[in-house]
């Protein structure tokens, strides 16, 4: 199994370094790659996460009106020609970008290309579907966030970290005013020829570009919505809850590009084991009480990153105790000698299977090189591969430091009254 894996990722690995990134004339950005699967896939990336948002929750819910109806198509019209290519869509988003994927057959991609981009382009927004098809859905998955306590943890933190811009949540409030016009609106301005990135994924990237700078001709070329650069804040928050683990994120900010020090920092705390059943070799996996669990999060973004850690337990005291092991980690790691050079070599060999593996699937591997093309930056492995070889443990426990000596970002939801404060835990 362990053999299999990492030819897996250094298949992966190759694919990811194939891709070539070409612009047009038109100031499209495509991308492809030919794995030589039988099936093929196209997502379109845009600029469109709920950092760029003009009214909260509306990124959201354009998210939502995927696929809806559009000038060629209606919303069922889409639906069926689709199941008559045997074709499979998705749309998901993120803090930064939203993206639209079809996977079919290969050799229907001119089909495929048009369903995705016509929503791009000649997408109708109309009231009756915003109120029967999409807001249901929205209220349905706000409510669904707003109940998992990982899921909430995680988007108050970001809204305490770093306000507004990547603080903005993921989601609609359930009774969010959000009109149909609002979602137009939104769309018209993000869905610009500049704020897109096409990736490809079993097609030649030259017919690719072609269909799409045919597709996107109509497209708009007026400026993208834009956002102020990420500033980290920190904070404190309390949030009583009667159902669900008790839970506590405990994290810090980093402003400015990511760093591949962090991301070796957060494999070396994490507590995923490399073989199943078995707890590892992290610093905090031996030591968590039984029923609690601690998760290392690293979550980058293109001018920022959130770290930190998501405990939980059944019990109030089972998340201090978790807690404590897990600051105490955090803390053996800013002394010179914390990390040794085998703790280095393991951390920084997780940390590049972990960027190899965020590109496994089509959407992860859309994702990774869509992001990258749109910031500019280059979309392989090669890079952050080389950056993560010259990764030592001094520039480790420097960061380390720095992150335990500034304002950490603490978020406890569950028995608000026993859980601990962030002092409790040592910080």
């Amino acid at each position: 199994m362990l053999a299999s894996k990492a030819s897996a990722a250094r298949s992966i690995s190759r694919i990811a370094r194939s891709y070539a990134t070409a612009i047009d004339t038109a100031g499209l950005k495509v991308a492809a790659v030919d794995p030589s699967q039988p099936t093929a896939a196209v997502t379109v990336v845009v600029k469109a996460g709920s950092r760029y948002e003009t009214k909260p929750g509306v990124a959201h819910a354009l998210k939502n009106f995927a696929f809806k109806s559009t000038a060629k198509r209606t919303a069922l019209g889409t639906i069926r020609e689709s199941e008559l290519y045997g074709g499979v869509l998705s749309a998901s988003h993120s803090r930064e970008h939203l993206a639209l994927t079809a996977e079919f057959l290969r050799g229907d991609e001119e089909f495929f290309v048009d369903v995705l981009t016509s929503f791009i382009t000649s997408g109708k927004f109309t009231r009756h579907e915003f109120e029967e098809y999409v807001q249901p859905v929205v209220e349905s998955e706000s409510h669904a966030a707003t109940s998992d306590p990982s899921t909430h943890a995680i988007e108050v933190a970001h809204a305490l970290a770093f306000r507004s811009g990547l603080g903005s949540s993921l989601f609609a409030s359930p009774h969010s005013s959000i009109t149909a016009s609002d979602i137009k609106s939104y769309a018209a301005s993000a869905f610009s020829k500049g704020n897109i990135a096409v990736i490809g994924s079993g097609i030649d990237q030259s017919s690719l570009a072609k269909l799409v700078e045919k597709a996107l001709a109509s497209a708009s070329t007026s400026s993208a919505p834009t956002t102020t650069a990420s500033s980290y804040f920190g904070g404190e928050t309390r949030l009583e809850a009667h159902s669900g683990a008790q839970t506590v994120f405990v994290g810090f900010g980093a402003a400015g590009a990511p760093t591949p020090e962090l991301a070796t920092l957060a494999a070396h705390l994490s507590t995923q084991s490399s073989v199943k059943w078995s707890k590892g070799l992290s610093p905090i996996a031996a030591s968590i009480p039984h029923g609690s669990s601690v998760q290392s999060v690293y979550l980058p973004y293109s001018d920022a990153t959130l770290f930190g850690y998501l405990i939980q337990s059944s019990t109030p005291s089972g998340v201090t105790e978790a807690g404590k092991i897990a600051i105490k980690a955090l803390k053996d790691a800013t002394s010179a000698g914390g990390l040794k050079a085998d703790d280095i070599k393991r951390a920084v060999a997780k940390a590049k299977f972990a960027a190899a593996s965020a590109v496994d699937s089509r959407e992860g591997l859309a994702a990774l090189v869509g992001s990258k093309i749109l910031s500019g930056s280059e979309a392989s492995l090669d890079a952050t591969f080389a950056s993560l070889d010259k990764v030592n443990g001094a520039g480790v426990s420097k960061l380390a430091s720095s992150l335990i000596a500034s304002k950490p970002t603490y978020v406890a939801i569950g028995d608000v009254r026993a859980l601990p404060y962030a002092d409790e835990l040592g910080l």
